[in-house]
């Protein structure tokens, strides 16, 4: 036996012990990296359900809005409509058309 040398089993046990901490704690680290992980798709997931179901509303209001316009455009051209613009104006403003002899045509 060498002297000033303590050869204890309790000194042997030491690399076994470092490798039993690194394998804990890489353990450790790979639990976060997969929690933050799931939390990620968690939180995306409830972003891409938020953002379709605002895409749903959207899109409704589109066609709600391409409808009124079709409504508007019909009323539009019911209201400029060449025969109802000839009767109001008989009608409020007396206008009518002239007859042959009261037109005159002026030359440059």
């Amino acid at each position: 036996m060498v002297q000033g040398r303590n050869t204890s089993t309790a000194d042997v046990g030491w690399p076994v012990r470092r490798r039993l901490r690194l394998a804990l704690l890489g353990n450790g680290v790979l639990l976060l990296l997969c929690l933050g992980s799931a939390l990620a798709v968690i939180a995306t997931s409830h972003q891409v359900r938020n953002q379709y179901a605002q895409l749903q509303q959207l899109q409704t209001e589109h066609q709600q809005l391409q409808t009124e316009w079709g409504q508007l455009l019909l009323e539009e051209s019911a209201w400029a409509a060449p025969a109802r613009i000839e009767r109001l104006a008989a009608e409020r403003l007396e206008m009518r058309l002239p007859d042959i002899e009261e037109v005159e045509v002026v030359r440059p």
